[in-house]
């Protein structure tokens, strides 16, 4: 019984220990957006209240999803090797925020703000790989922007980028996502100057 019961101990150990595992064990490759490139002027922007970004469950992690099309294009499959430093959703929110800033826009937290500023929502479709071959890839950023003025929908669209991948590897698809990325924020914010009320 004594035997049994410190295996079962045993093994209770070495599951929680694989529960709290770091998300992006050792060895692997760990990939943000960079640095804040230059960016084309836009137009004036009104104050905002912007929520976090959400994602569907599939893209709401560090994962590298990517897709092989030519095989299978309903799997969405994982690097195992590579990683986001933080959920795709999360590194939105951030881009999204040192853009507003370097565009000389006032934004404000959900939490904190005024509930007279217009309330920006946004919600992530796709942001993945897709193989057509096993040589050649297409990265994909769609999102939905929402803005409100209290419960009243103000406006709403679709944005979509996608541009090949610079290698048909990790490495490849976080430069071509980070750069998608930063041209779906400038359509976001180009039609912010235009559907945000003005003061």
């Amino acid at each position: 019984m004594k035997i049994n019961l410190r295996l079962c101990t045993l093994l209770c150990c070495l599951l929680l220990s694989a529960c709290a595992t770091n998300p992006n064990p050792p060895g692997s490759a760990v990939y943000d957006f960079g640095p804040l490139p230059a960016q084309p002027a836009i137009g004036a922007l009104p104050p905002l209240s912007l929520a976090e970004i959400t994602a569907p469950a599939w893209l709401d992690s560090p994962n590298m999803v990517y897709r092989l099309s030519y095989a299978n294009r309903q799997q969405a499959r994982p690097y195992t090797d590579s990683h986001w430093s933080m959920p795709p959703a999360e590194l939105l929110t951030q881009r999204l925020k040192a853009r507003l800033a370097a565009a000389g826009g006032i934004v404000a937290s959900l939490s904190d703000s005024a509930l007279t500023l217009p309330l920006l929502r946004i919600e992530l479709d796709d942001f993945s790989q897709d193989f057509e071959t096993p040589g050649a890839s297409t990265v994909q950023v769609a999102a939905r922007a929402t803005l409100y003025s209290g419960r009243t929908l103000l406006a709403q669209t679709s944005l979509r980028r996608q541009m090949p991948a610079t290698s048909p590897d990790a490495a490849g698809s976080a430069r071509a996502l980070a750069d998608a990325s930063d041209l779906l924020i400038t359509d976001l914010l180009q039609w912010l100057t235009t559907a945000a009320p003005k003061k």
